[in-house]
């Protein structure tokens, strides 16, 4: 399957942002995918993370409140909204999937990675 991330932009504080993640090749349904971020100097994070059929998700704490993943599996894309976004969210954002049911938090458990979309969050 391949990925494509999506969305990310420059944006002032306490703005929102929808990232979204394309997938083709094969159906996205078959993978559990996570939403990742990396900035600069920091080690690659998993924010958000979605089972096969949607029916469980994963946030985490930096980001619960804030941030929603979702998917549509009829669009073959999975979707990351982002509400009251901070300086400290700017980052490249990575979608990521892995060949099975569940999330993990592991970057190295996911098999296919999209190729990231900058967020920048400045005034």
């Amino acid at each position: 399957v391949q990925l494509q991330a999506s969305g990310g932009g420059v944006v002032q504080p306490g703005a929102s942002l929808r990232l979204s993640c394309a997938a083709s090749g094969r159906p996205l349904s078959s993978y559990a995918v996570g939403w990742f971020r990396q900035a600069p100097g920091k080690e690659r994070e998993l924010l958000a993370g979605i089972t096969r059929s949607g029916g469980s998700t994963y946030h985490a704490d930096s980001v619960k409140g804030r941030f929603t993943i979702s998917r549509d599996n009829a669009q073959n894309t999975v979707y990351l909204q982002m509400n009251s976004l901070k300086p400290d969210d700017s980052a490249v954002y990575y979608c990521a999937a892995r060949s099975a049911t569940y999330v993990s938090t592991k970057s190295f458990d996911y098999d296919y990675w999209g190729q990231g979309t900058l967020v920048t969050v400045s005034s």
